[in-house]
């Protein structure tokens, strides 16, 4: 393994794009320590803290922590992420945007652009909702988190929320096109993992009071590890169906001839079906909180508050839900099996056309099904961990799946470039054929 970092850093390009990611990441970071003007930052901690489970703790969850602490960076990257999956959508519904999708190059730079517009529109409203209702959050009776409200405070607050958000936009694709990974993938991963140290901070004192048991944390150890062992293998899997293609002479020169397979994900959906449900799902604690009513605050906590029956049994059902919604809407095997017949290529013992587009559809349905239940079983996990082992912190969920999925992306683009340089990768072990 020490062989294989020091590969790394013997290639200039890959060493460059390496630094050059760290050093944005590092530029991330320090702005998620800029406060906004005019938010006391320490009653927005505290008022977070009496709200774990509702939107504004997810929130804060993607932002690194940049929203609890009253940062530039407190929206995060996630207008950009909802422009994204509403663009997604759009395409799904609207003809314009189907027809841009299938113009190529051109089409997506287009769709790039609306996505960019629509980010911007997205932090606008977000930044002046949450700017207007952090003003009539009290913390206690003689302190409020926004000391001086009124327009000029909303004001100032969308244009640096939204300017936070654009700058995040441009560092993340900065990172795509000169670093190594992808740029908005890895800020949310970034986000995530920086709420590791205090994590293990808390474990430690959880150990020094007897709060938690070596043979409780050995055990949480060796699950933790399976269970990251399964979502690797639940990312990597897919359903490989053969496709051959006929033989096409076009002038002189004889085309096709030639097998390879359509790859099915398991897991098509990645972590949206998750993110859709827990939006779902902490709507009502986020109304019931607003309302301010104790008696609604407690009929919702009783039956609706993360680790109960019922919110992990609808946790599960909507996951499902969403995964086979969600991977409908973004693959469309009828456009699939047209492509195909186009160019000459068929499924041994499908006929081409409809009878393609309902086989592709059928082992799509039977492989969405495992991976909808994995996603159900590690959006709920978190709630297994901290209320029946009282863990002191949080494993599973959207967290988890986004910290494997973006680094085993970055290793692959790693070993790639190392692969092309003749050196060994990460990924793979042995000797390669014709290595100098």
């Amino acid at each position: 393994m020490q062989d294989k970092i020091q590969s790394i850093f013997k290639i200039p390009e890959l060493r460059r794009r390496i630094l050059i990611t760290l050093g944005l990441l590092v530029v991330f970071r320090v702005g998620c320590y800029v406060p906004v003007p005019g938010i006391d930052g320490s009653a927005l901690a505290e008022a977070l803290q009496k709200m774990q489970g509702t939107l504004l703790g997810l929130y804060d969850m993607f932002a690194g922590g940049a929203f609890s602490r009253a940062t530039v960076f407190a929206l995060g990257i996630m207008p950009y992420i909802s422009s994204s999956i509403i663009m997604q959508l759009l395409t799904a519904v609207i003809p314009y945007f189907e027809k841009l999708q299938k113009e190529g190059e051109e089409g997506r730079k287009k769709i790039t652009q609306y996505t960019r517009y629509g980010t911007v529109l997205l932090a606008i409203l977000q930044a002046y909702g949450i700017s207007a209702y952090l003003e009539r959050m009290p913390v206690a009776a003689s302190r409020a988190i926004v000391p001086n409200p009124g327009l000029g405070f909303r004001m100032m607050a969308v244009i640096t929320l939204t300017a936070g958000t654009i700058f995040l936009m441009w560092l993340g694709e900065k990172i795509t096109e000169k670093g190594i990974g992808n740029g908005i993938s890895l800020i949310i991963f970034t986000g995530i993992i920086a709420r590791y140290p205090n994590d293990i901070l808390r474990t430690i004192d959880a150990l020094r009071t007897g709060q938690l048991n070596f043979f409780t944390l050995a055990v949480l150890m060796l699950l933790m590890v399976f269970i990251v062992a399964g979502v690797i293998v639940m990312t990597q899997g897919m359903r490989k169906i053969p496709v051959q293609y006929a033989k096409r002479v076009v002038g002189r020169k004889i085309y096709g001839g030639h097998s390879t397979h359509i790859p099915l994900r398991v897991n098509t959906a990645g972590v949206i079906p998750i993110i859709f449900a827990q939006a779902i799902l902490m709507f009502p604690t986020s109304i019931a909180t607003w309302f301010g009513r104790p008696e609604i605050q407690d009929v919702v906590s009783v039956y609706m508050s993360p680790g109960s029956a019922l919110y992990n049994f609808l946790y599960a059902v909507i996951i499902v839900f969403f995964a086979y919604f969600y991977t409908a809407i973004v693959f469309n095997p009828q456009d699939l099996a047209d492509n195909m017949q186009k160019y000459g290529g068929f499924i041994p013992g499908i006929r081409p056309g409809k009878r393609t587009a309902e086989y592709i559809d059928r082992v799509l349905t039977r492989i969405t099904l495992p991976g909808a239940l994995f996603l159900a079983f590690i959006a709920i996990l978190p709630s297994i961990f901290i209320y029946k082992f009282n863990a002191p912190f949080v494993f599973g969920g959207t967290g988890l799946l986004i910290v494997v999925g973006v680094a085993l992306d970055t290793l692959q683009q790693i070993e790639s470039h190392l692969l092309m340089r003749h050196y060994e990768g990460f990924l793979k072990r042995g000797k390669l054929r014709g290595r100098r």
